[in-house]
């Protein structure tokens, strides 16, 4: 390839996205965006402004959003920043996707997200991964991955994922907790979870993410060619 690319991966929580997405980064030479990271920034700054869900006062939130510093370091690892202080680590508690869920809902969070995200991949290209950015962040990439897996595969992996974490949670609660986040995020009015006739379908179900980063790196490459 002769020029940096944007290649766009949506999917349901749990299909694996960040994992693939930081190995398909690598192996094309493009930064890794996270932006699902930047929306678990905002809702932890609503938790620790003391905004209880559901959220009732989106107006709230939204001058929030506005207010914020979020600086996002790409490299081997994504490090994020709220007006100067990492949040790394802090953002992915198991409360927090549920706060990140709610504020993503919030159209001006959307809209101060998006700008900050366009203006990161226009620089040097990169991988994004999300549940909008080959919708309504870069609609018109033609590198567009939507990553899935059965509802039991994805619950497995999050509680797997938190017990490594040092905060385990019950895998029947995981499970609950997904079924409902899918639902809202395919449900909300603001930029719903669609996979469209402009996607690739990708199931990350029976393969790990290497595997997944390799087929969605050759069909890149292939569109990317000359005459691909």
């Amino acid at each position: 390839m002769t020029a940096p690319v944007i290649v766009a991966i949506d999917g349901p929580s749990g299909a694996g996205k960040s994992t693939v997405a930081r190995t398909l980064a690598n192996r094309l030479g493009v930064p890794y965006i996270d932006t699902g990271a930047m929306y678990r920034a905002i809702g932890l700054a609503a938790r620790e402004q003391g905004i209880e869900l559901p959220i009732e006062d989106a107006a709230r939130v939204e001058r929030l959003a506005e207010s914020l510093s979020i600086g996002i370091e790409t490299g081997p690892e994504m490090r994020v920043f709220v007006n100067g202080r990492d949040v790394t680590a802090a953002i992915r508690e198991p409360e927090i996707s549920r706060y990140a869920s709610a504020v993503s809902a919030i159209p001006g969070v959307r809209r101060r997200l998006v700008a900050e995200q366009r203006r990161l991949a226009a620089e040097s290209g990169g991988v994004m991964e999300g549940r909008d950015i080959g919708t309504k962040v870069f609609p018109e990439t033609p590198h567009k991955f939507f990553l899935t897996a059965p509802l039991a595969v994805r619950a497995a992996r999050r509680a797997a994922e938190l017990e490594s974490r040092g905060t385990p949670q019950d895998p029947s609660r995981v499970l609950t907790e997904m079924e409902k986040r899918d639902f809202d995020d395919a449900n909300r009015a603001e930029s719903p979870l669609t996979c469209d006739e402009t996607y690739v379908l990708v199931d990350s179900g029976d393969r790990d993410a290497s595997a997944v980063a390799a087929e969605i790196e050759r069909r890149v490459r292939e569109r990317a060619s000359p005459g691909g």
